[in-house]
């Protein structure tokens, strides 16, 4: 059987339930990624099993909360703490929230400013 890897849009209200559902099958997650679009950023959540990958995408408003998987997967407080630092992403209810705290850098939300 081929591996599948698929790119699937959702909405803010999707999200959360489609986390909770990837955890109970079995699903890691992989990577978090942000990045920025016009309209604000486009969150990219990708999860693991076996050889599949499936991301979540999430295109999110400038201002907009976003709620943490770290509830249900604990280790993904690292890549949160990054968007949220790095891009301003806010993230809400990060069980290990570093406050932008993460990393040393000269510029607060160096990659927040739009292209």
């Amino acid at each position: 059987m081929e591996a599948q890897n698929t790119i699937e849009p959702i909405t803010m209200a999707e999200f959360i339930p489609q986390v909770l559902r990837f955890k109970q099958e079995g699903w890691h997650v992989v990577q978090i990624c942000a990045g920025r679009i016009p309209e604000g950023y486009e969150l990219s959540y990708s999860f693991g099993r076996d050889y599949d990958m499936r991301t979540l995408r999430l295109a999110v408003a400038e201002d907009e909360t976003v709620p943490s998987i770290t509830q249900a997967y604990p280790g993904a407080f690292l890549q949160e703490n990054e968007a949220a630092e790095l891009f301003g992403v806010h993230i809400v209810g990060i069980t290990q929230d570093y406050r932008g705290k993460l990393y040393r850098i000269a510029k607060e939300t160096p990659f927040k400013q739009k292209g």
